[in-house]
């Protein structure tokens, strides 16, 4: 009896009644009218509000973009220029260097010459005075034996004459 109760309620469901279709009709449209003024408004909005969040964000990913590509731009230009100014004070720095190099080294000579020049006046001045004293001795020398030779005594300033005119003549006969 259960099977043929279901058959029958599957018959009267699927032969169309006027009736139904009507109310079904009716009903449809009064959901849709409710739905369109309580649910509609505010899903439509809230899409509108998200499709406008959207095309916020992709408007300020481009305008990210293109401010990341400007940025990136100057720091590359930036960067060119460090690189000259570097190159450039690496080459003042070369040249600077080569300068100071060859002022040291033209300074060390300069030096060099001086002290040459001076070490040979001191040599000339030592050789002077060695000769002088050397002189002084001999003379003295001659004195001594002058006058143990000839047994008198001269005064100092008489010998020195004659010793400095020996010293001459011997000199003079030398060249």
């Amino acid at each position: 009896m259960l099977t043929s109760g279901v058959i029958l309620l599957a018959g009267s469901l699927l032969s169309p009644e006027p009736g139904l279709i009507f109310w079904t009709a009716i009903t449809f449209v009064i959901v849709m009218l409710i739905l369109k003024k309580l649910a509609w408004g505010p899903i439509i909005t809230a899409l509108q509000e998200r499709e406008k969040g959207i095309q916020s964000s992709i408007d300020r990913a481009h305008q990210a973009k293109d401010e990341s590509e400007a940025i990136l731009r100057k720091n590359r230009e930036l960067l060119s220029k460090a690189d000259a100014e570097s190159d450039r004070i690496i080459r003042e720095g070369k040249e600077y260097a080569e300068k100071l190099r060859a002022d040291i080294t033209d300074k060390a000579h300069s030096e060099a010459q001086k002290m040459i020049a001076t070490a040979k006046d001191e040599i000339e001045q030592e050789k002077r005075r060695a000769l002088d004293v050397l002189r002084n001795e001999v003379a003295d020398l001659a004195v001594r034996g002058a006058e143990k030779i000839i047994k008198t005594a001269l005064d100092a300033d008489m010998q020195k004459k004659i010793v400095n005119s020996m010293i001459e003549d011997f000199s003079t006969k030398r060249n």
